[in-house]
């Protein structure tokens, strides 16, 4: 099988997924699309956090933990059924990458219930778990990668002709269509790299 990365930018509730596949320097969009990990008829679902944030602590605990119950269940639905269509295509996604924020690690829940900036925080990384927790139930390996840092992870995969394969990714709107935004392009990025380091070790191992 041909193989493919998945990158995902991650927000409350929802990722957007782009999957590449194709040699460095020409790499393709194989398929981009929205996966939702919330059920929207389960209260406070998009913003955990927030809906528990005057709450009693082990009540906080208990809707956080219903929630990221249901998160790890939809995202294990979505990206098993993603990689099943993929694998009909004779595509087989070897390497995952999660953007980060830049946030520094969380404190204890008391803590961060007592901090808006730290609430928004915590509920990155709480949807970026559930993802994180889908691709090691598919066994897929995963780079996290600071969205920060993404240029210095792209000069590090491709060299000198990174700037190229951004310039490249940014513009495959034209041809993709709408949407094509930071998040799509970010995402494909990510996966890009992280693709490219899968091959270079398929590679030298002479797979």
């Amino acid at each position: 099988m041909n193989a493919a990365a998945i990158g995902v930018s991650v927000h409350s509730g929802w990722g957007a997924v782009v999957i590449i596949a194709g040699n460095r320097g020409a790499e393709e969009v194989l398929d981009r699309r929205r996966v939702v990990i919330i059920d929207s008829k389960m209260a406070g679902a998009a913003q955990p956090y927030h809906y528990v944030q005057a709450r009693e602590i082990h009540a906080a605990e208990a809707h956080l933990n219903r929630c990221a119950a249901e998160s790890r269940r939809l995202a294990i639905e979505a990206l098993t059924r993603l990689a099943t269509e993929l694998g009909d295509r004779g595509f087989m996604l070897v390497a995952s990458a999660l953007l980060l924020s830049s946030a520094r690690p969380l404190p204890d829940l008391e803590k961060i219930l007592a901090s808006h900036p730290l609430i928004h925080t915590a509920e990155g990384e709480f949807f970026r778990h559930a993802f994180r927790t889908a691709f090691e139930h598919l066994k897929i390996p995963t780079a996290r990668i600071p969205a920060r840092d993404l240029d210095d992870y792209a000069l590090k995969a491709f060299g000198k002709a990174a700037p190229e394969i951004q310039k490249r990714i940014d513009g495959m709107g034209r041809s993709l269509g709408a949407p094509w935004t930071k998040d799509e392009k970010t995402a494909a990025l990510a996966a890009a790299i992280v693709l490219a380091g899968a091959q270079s070790k398929r590679h030298a191992s002479g797979a």
